[in-house]
């Protein structure tokens, strides 16, 4: 029996689909290179942009053909779109050949679903969940190992979806987290960590017993070994100078952040309930630089958030080309159903999210052309 897994979105997805391999090679499957010698598919879904949640329908839709051939194909579709109960019944109604539809929480009963299918289609999408600590991992990303320290978040974004499909922040004990890491350590085959979790700068906060991220990250450098360690993704309204002290000092932490400023004006970012303001971001960037002089940065853009002028958008221009950061990522707001900007008045057209995000990209080509001059 074989398994084919297709993965949407971000790293945190990439885990969560190692879990799903675990789990399917602890019933005895094995994985194919191709859908079509399957005898499962999963696709792993993302919530983030609506161009996700189309490539997700477009290609589910895909395999009508290929269960009509086999009957006894499985498919499941399951991830943070799936979270979402309206977009799960709508998977269900829309393709009758779908055997199984689950939310985020429910990943850890994908064994006890498949075996249900015997009995008939398969739908559950639970409204919270604890982090799993039982369940094995396939891991897929060679000498990189992704270690989930928390899942959740409790920002709430006016533009995201993700607190509505990952649930509240839950910390994993750091114990546990150490005990995986020393794992990893004796099987010898891992270089680099990389430590993941919506927002990492959190960490520990809903724990109560004095564990931070900075504690975390001296403490996993403490270990026994010869690794490296990252993490992502940072939030700029809690990244202390704790956890820059820890970045600067620690020599097994990578000297990189991404640091998500999605605005450059304050007005905006008031209204993204981003918490933190145009100034405020640019004095961690210079403490950043001031502990850690070769530190790489990165960001994420969005333009076109609703309301946005041209002038507020020149003010992302601005910013980008003051901290002149190694990469961006530069998206065109997607409006998400059930957040609060999806709401809002003033959206703007798609021509003039094209233009901006094109300018932001060639902004960032003209300074990476001259920094690599340099």
């Amino acid at each position: 029996m074989k398994y084919f897994i297709v993965t949407y979105g971000c790293q945190m997805n990439v885990h969560d689909s190692e879990k799903i391999a675990g789990i399917l090679e602890n019933m005895g499957y094995t994985p194919c290179q191709t859908r079509e010698e399957a005898d499962i598919i999963v696709f792993n879904t993302c919530a983030v942009r609506e161009g996700a949640e189309d490539r997700v329908f477009g290609n589910v839709g895909n395999l009508k053909k290929m269960k009509k051939k086999n009957k006894n194909l499985i498919i499941v579709v399951c991830g943070c779109m799936t979270q979402k109960e309206e977009t799960a019944q709508k998977l269900m109604s829309t393709f009758p050949f779908i055997d199984i539809v689950l939310g985020t929480f429910n990943l850890p009963r994908l064994g006890y679903f498949i075996e249900a299918v015997k009995k008939g289609r398969q739908l559950e999408v639970l409204n919270e969940g604890d982090i799993d600590e039982v369940l094995p991992y396939k891991r897929t990303s060679g000498e990189n190992a992704w270690i989930n320290i928390m899942q959740g978040c409790n920002n709430f974004c006016t533009y995201c979806i993700v607190p509505y499909v990952r649930g509240r922040e839950k910390s994993r004990k750091e114990e546990n987290i150490l005990n995986e890491i020393k794992e990893l350590l004796k099987e010898g085959k891992y270089k680099k960590f990389t430590l993941l979790g919506q927002n990492v700068n959190s960490y520990g906060n809903d724990l109560n017993d004095g564990t931070t991220f900075a504690k975390l990250l001296h403490d996993i450098c403490a270990l026994d070994g010869d690794f490296t360690l990252s993490f992502m993704t940072s939030h700029p309204k809690d990244l202390n100078d704790d956890v820059i002290e820890a970045i600067a000092n620690e020599e097994k932490i990578e000297k990189y952040i991404h640091l998500p400023a999605q605005s450059g004006n304050n007005r905006i970012l008031k209204i993204m309930n981003r918490k933190y303001t145009r100034e405020k971001y640019l004095d961690i960037i210079d403490k950043i630089r001031a502990k850690i002089p070769n530190c790489r940065l990165t960001s994420d853009f969005i333009v076109g958030f609703p309301g946005e002028t041209d002038e507020e958008f020149e003010d992302t221009y601005s910013l980008i080309e003051k901290v002149r950061f190694d990469s961006i990522f530069a998206f065109m707001y997607s409006p998400r159903e059930g957040t609060v900007a999806a709401r809002m008045e003033n959206q703007i057209p798609e021509k003039i999210k094209h233009e901006r995000v094109n300018k932001l990209l060639a902004l960032e080509k003209r300074i990476q052309k001259e920094d690599n001059k340099r």
